[in-house]
């Protein structure tokens, strides 16, 4: 059978297909109901190989290889397994032999991981996290849609260059703009800032936007001789009415070496929490100020004197992503001019 009928009959042949590996993390969508009727599930119950299996017509589309990274739900995800991931997609992408990565991943934290990566993998080729909303055993599972979304995007010239990439819904987001936005909703992800990067119709990209901001090539940070251990302990507080400064002091006095402060509005406080804020920040500590509101941008002295106080300006990081980057930037110095600039350009 020549080339040209293979094409026209929709088969591409294998050597003319990507090669895409999937490592899986676990979550959702490799989870399982205990029945039809249990809204609960436990997570990671199917291994990459299940998941593969469970959509053949990934064979179509690209060549794959699959492998087991972890196999959790991504709520009890942590830095022991951000690291063992973020070094195997260094590895595996630094191959000839491979085009693109796909990484299986629970919803809960998959902007966070996403956004880890984008800082630290060292390299153009794709990156692409899938999910999905609903359980692998589940009535209309939408994993197996997301996770051939996922390979076909990983295996679009595309995609190359842009970053880790977030697929759920037919939705694609970049890594930086990625937000869970619903407990349950098939369409939880939103990019509430810059807008969603594209879409995927009928295993095709089309993209809308282009990133902006630094990522993976581009990136000052690395994983390389990072260790659980010698991450700096960076934690959120969470502002709310009549919030003290107790639990700041406290946990100051724990040896924290950055706090990110999930700010009502555009990123202010209590007058308590700001002084327990600006105390921490004269012994060290680096503060760095988010909203709670779920977007916008927390700009430098708006309400709060940041030049003053010592504060950092978050921008338009959740808190969430902003304590990643300020883990990340605190192992190269802790100037605050220095860190304030890695919050403009990331």
């Amino acid at each position: 059978m020549t080339l040209a009928l293979v094409v026209v009959l929709g088969v591409m042949p294998a050597w003319g297909l990507p090669k895409i590996k999937v490592l899986a993390t676990g979550g959702t969508i490799a989870g399982a109901q205990a029945s039809q009727a249990d809204a609960g599930y436990k997570s990671g119950t199917f291994s990459v190989d299940d998941l593969i299996k469970a959509v053949p017509q990934l064979k179509n589309i690209a060549e794959l290889s699959g492998e087991q990274v972890a196999n959790i739900g991504s709520q009890t995800m942590n830095h022991e397994v951000w690291l063992k991931l973020a070094g195997r997609v260094n590895q595996v992408l630094a191959r000839d032999d491979v085009d693109g990565v796909v990484i299986t991943h629970g919803t809960d934290t998959m902007e966070e991981t996403a956004y880890f990566l984008s800082l630290v993998v060292k390299s153009d080729k794709p990156v692409v996290l899938v999910g999905s909303m609903r359980p692998a055993t589940a009535i209309s599972a939408d994993g197996p849609i997301n996770l051939y979304n996922g390979v076909a995007l990983a295996g679009s010239p595309e995609a190359k260059g842009r970053g880790p990439l977030v697929v759920l819904n037919d939705s694609i987001h970049y890594a930086r703009e990625a937000q869970k936005m619903h407990t349950t909703h098939m369409n939880t992800f939103d990019s509430p800032n810059r807008g969603i990067a594209g879409v995927m119709n009928t295993g095709k990209a089309f993209f809308y936007s282009n990133i902006s901001t630094r990522h993976t090539t581009n990136s000052e940070f690395s994983c390389e001789g990072l260790t659980v251990a010698n991450l700096p302990l960076v934690v959120v507080v969470y502002s709310y009415v009549n919030l003290g400064g107790e639990f700041i002091d406290a946990i100051v006095e724990k040896g924290v070496k950055g706090i990110v402060l999930a700010g009502v509005g555009d990123g202010n406080t209590t007058d308590a929490a700001i002084a327990a804020l600006e105390r921490a920040s004269k012994k060290g500590v680096a503060v760095v100020r988010c909203s709670r509101t779920g977007s916008g941008v927390v700009d430098r002295n708006v309400e709060v004197n940041d030049d003053k106080l010592g504060f950092i300006a978050g921008m338009e990081l959740s808190a969430q992503k902003a304590r990643i980057l300020l883990m990340l930037a605190l192992t190269k110095t802790s100037d605050v001019n220095k860190l304030q600039d890695y919050f403009y350009h990331y």
